[in-house]
């Protein structure tokens, strides 16, 4: 479990309570990885993928938007490949709360520039819920530079540059209204930051 170290508008305010409530449960074999302030969701996947220990790698949304019972379904295709990753944007996925319009519209465009740009067979490439073979999560965390919220495609990127298998499978998916998500400076953000790994892979940085 992967807390940053803070939650909020303001520096000095910490609003989440994740770090306490999981504290209750450290008996149960979970890690608590306390970063110094906040780095982004980025930092805290990659950090996670660098500690991990077991075979296999899972990371979801706190919010638990993709149910975490589509682990199970996932499993079905671990034999097969080495990565798998939900998708909100095939025929047989499930949308149970859609987003709100602005939301919805930018779903369906940034996934065309990362398929323009990065990654042409890849629906959604955001969808919180992913599964990772450890070897591979650990691999392409040694070479993430992206911690914001397009480190989704970046990982994906390194993973399919490394020559790793990627399955992309339907899921249900269930909009939260609590999304930090900034509508305008973060969709900024994203579209420079797939700029970015195409410039640090034509580089060789990766």
């Amino acid at each position: 479990m992967i807390i940053d170290g803070y939650s909020g508008e303001d520096d000095s305010v910490v609003t989440d309570k994740t770090k306490e409530v999981i504290q209750k449960f450290k008996h149960r074999k979970i890690k608590i990885f306390d970063n110094p302030g906040n780095k982004g969701k980025g930092y805290s996947v990659q950090q996670g993928f660098l500690a991990a220990e077991k075979e296999w790698v899972l990371f979801t949304d706190a919010d638990l938007s993709t149910p975490i019972e589509e682990l199970e379904t996932f499993f079905r295709y671990a034999s097969g490949t080495d990565v798998i990753i939900g998708s909100r944007n095939l025929p047989m996925s499930q949308i149970v709360v859609k987003q709100p319009f602005f939301r919805s519209m930018l779903g369906k465009i940034f996934p065309f520039f990362v398929r323009v740009v990065l990654l042409p067979d890849i629906k959604d490439s955001q969808c919180g819920f992913k599964l990772f073979r450890k070897e591979v999560a650990q691999k392409v965390a040694q070479k993430q530079m992206i911690h914001g919220f397009c480190f989704d495609v970046e990982i994906l990127f390194l993973a399919k540059k490394f020559g790793f298998g990627i399955q992309e499978i339907p899921i249900t998916w269930s909009n939260d209204e609590r999304s930090k998500i900034r509508i305008i400076s973060d969709s900024f953000a994203m579209f420079f930051d797939l700029l970015k790994i195409r410039w640090n892979a034509l580089l060789g940085r990766y």
